[in-house]
């Protein structure tokens, strides 16, 4: 028996996604299980990230901060970042454009997914900055979007960085979260 190839896959869309339990993300018609409930450092760092994106948002009106709010990108593609920047009004119960910041904290289970499908779904869609944080290593990497493609802008542990959004910009102190 052969291994089973690409072609072979079922091709889900968003009505299916819509359909299932638990903690799915679907990429170009792929269907990704999340670990089931992440645990309490993820959750931690993520929830610190966003108070520190709502705080730093106050002032900038047309940019809002969605913690774990799915991104339905395509019928085929649907992903749920920990959190997203988006500088648009929001008018469904889902992300519809490309959101100007991301944050993925890494996990053992999605961490391929994270630095691979991601990191290349993202820089196709138009994520102006997408920020992986490692939580064991305490570190955030910080790429930019510059000409089509993601630059590494650098490791973050207790650093700030200056995001530079079309609104507004944020100083964001990576010390909050770690």
């Amino acid at each position: 028996m052969g291994a089973l190839k690409l072609e072979d896959l079922p091709h889900y869309i968003y009505d299916d996604y819509k359909q299932w339990e638990g903690r799915w993300e679907l990429i170009d018609g792929i269907a990704y299980a999340m670990a089931p409930s992440p645990i309490y450092e993820h959750q931690n760092i993520s929830g610190d990230i966003h108070i520190e994106l709502k705080k730093l948002l106050r002032e900038c009106q047309n940019c809002q901060v969605a913690l774990a709010l799915d991104w339905k990108i395509a019928e085929d593609t649907v992903v749920c970042p920990d959190n997203s920047v988006i500088c648009s009004k929001t008018t469904t119960d889902f992300i519809e454009v490309a959101p100007e910041i991301i944050f993925e904290v890494l996990s053992p289970s999605t961490k391929n997914v994270d630095r691979n499908r991601k990191y290349n779904l993202f820089q196709e869609n138009g994520v102006k900055y997408y920020i992986i944080v490692e939580p064991k290593g305490k570190f955030a990497e910080v790429y930019k979007l510059e000409k089509g493609f993601y630059r590494l802008q650098g490791e973050f542990t207790n650093e700030k960085y200056l995001f530079e959004l079309d609104e507004c910009s944020i100083e964001f102190d990576f010390n909050t979260i770690f």
